[in-house]
């Protein structure tokens, strides 16, 4: 990841010229994971279904899409996804294999970040009013936690989890909606960055994909026990701050903003940021190694990016646990690289229907969430083998290879 940056998925649903045949092999890579037949079936319908070209993506219009409007088989395919038995856990580790092989990296990024979905009522599993980040608003909806890897490859999802807020986990009151939602009796409460960690530890566990970097934003970098936890991991973090941050630069103790407020114009230096989905992104720059704060008591030497954006003036600071020996530009631009998560999380709300299932359940969300990752990579998958193939490819138009490599040639 020093010299490329991470290629922008283009290829959509619509561009594959026939998705059953294209999409056969690719579920067969699953199917042994699937304990019955009929399960098996639903699946690849079900990812069919997420890959077509419907307004919404919810069980009865996926099923009259490929079957008609036959009622046995909307039951059968809300039955595969709400109360078959299948283990989430053992796709998602396939699938991380199969990320390894055409995306692992030595330079490879994990990126944690969560993701809402609205809902109305209050029967849905672990849904609350709570703030969420789809309207940027308090309103009633679900809040996920995600983790995705880039590299010099593409990106594309890993993992997710469910956040149960506390009282659906602990108060009696929410005893018979946990009964109704399926949640298992074993569930405990863990914050958001407790699911981030535990997703993080067993994907490095698994040692399917190589991670030099985790990356994540404000809501996760204030939490420095997370941040520990990561570095023992042997990962090196880059992670947005609050301004309020407390660190300690060789002469004195400090915060992030008090920095902003203080420097010199002459300390500050233009660097490139990064190539995102909006093109290339400036920003003026100060880096230093300071000391963070543990408990008020000296901790970590780490790295302290400050940045401002030069149009709308705006400020952010990052930590990093990057190596001393690290270049500042590098360092830079890792501070910029958190955009794939989002454009993973834009393709799969506005292509592949993450956000239109109807199921009220806790298999029913982790199964459908599960279903929208492997719908994801295959098109990751599919538009690397265009770059590699004549244009032509059989399994989709010419149009959609030229806009492959174009876009490969450009951010790549």
């Amino acid at each position: 990841m020093t010299d490329a940056t991470v290629p922008v998925l283009t290829l959509t649903p619509t561009d594959v010229a026939d998705l059953a045949d294209a999409l056969r092999p690719y579920h067969a890579i699953y199917g042994d994971l699937f304990p019955r037949s009929e399960s098996r079936g639903w699946a690849e319908r079900y990812l069919h279904g997420l890959l077509s070209p419907l307004d919404r993506k919810s069980v009865e219009p996926m099923v009259i899409a490929q079957l008609g409007a036959s009622e046995r088989a909307v039951r059968g395919m809300q039955q595969f996804l709400t109360d078959s038995t299948w283990d989430d856990a053992a796709i998602l580790h396939r699938h991380w294999q199969e990320v390894a092989r055409d995306l692992d990296d030595a330079d490879g990024i994990l990126i944690v970040d969560g993701s809402d979905v609205p809902k109305k009522g209050q029967h849905s599993v672990g849904v609350k009013r709570q703030y969420c980040g789809q309207l940027g608003k308090i309103a009633n909806c679900q809040a996920g936690v995600f983790l995705a890897y880039a590299s010099a490859h593409g990106t594309t999802l890993l993992d997710r989890r469910l956040y149960l807020p506390q009282e659906w986990v602990a108060d009696p009151a929410f005893a018979e909606r946990r009964a109704k939602t399926q949640v298992p009796a074993d569930v405990r409460f863990q914050t958001k960055n407790d699911l981030a960690l535990t997703m993080i530890q067993d994907v490095v566990a698994s040692q399917a994909l190589t991670c030099r970097w985790l990356l994540a934003d404000e809501a996760f970098g204030r939490d420095t026990a997370l941040l520990d936890a990561i570095a023992a991991l042997a990962l090196w973090y880059m992670v947005e701050i609050p301004l309020d941050t407390r660190i300690v630069r060789p002469d004195a103790a400090t915060t992030p903003q008090t920095l902003f407020d203080t420097l010199p114009a002459a300390a500050w230096h233009r660097h490139l940021v990064g190539d995102g989905t909006k093109g290339r992104r400036i920003a003026e720059t100060w880096v230093q190694r300071v000391q963070a704060q543990r408990a008020g008591q000296a901790g970590p030497d780490v790295w302290l990016i400050l940045r401002i954006d030069p149009e709308s003036g705006e400020q952010k600071a990052f930590l990093s646990n990057a190596p001393a020996t690290l270049a500042v530009s590098l360092l830079v631009r890792m501070t910029g690289m958190r955009w794939p998560i989002e454009q993973c999380f834009e393709v799969a709300k506005q292509q592949l229907g993450m956000g239109d299932y109807e199921v009220r359940s806790w298999p029913g969300w982790h199964h459908h969430m599960t279903l929208v990752i492997l719908a994801h990579f295959f098109l990751v998958r599919l538009q690397r083998r265009l770059k590699k193939s004549p244009v032509g490819e059989p399994v989709a138009g010419r149009a959609a290879a030229q806009r492959a490599a174009t876009a490969a040639t450009a951010h790549g």
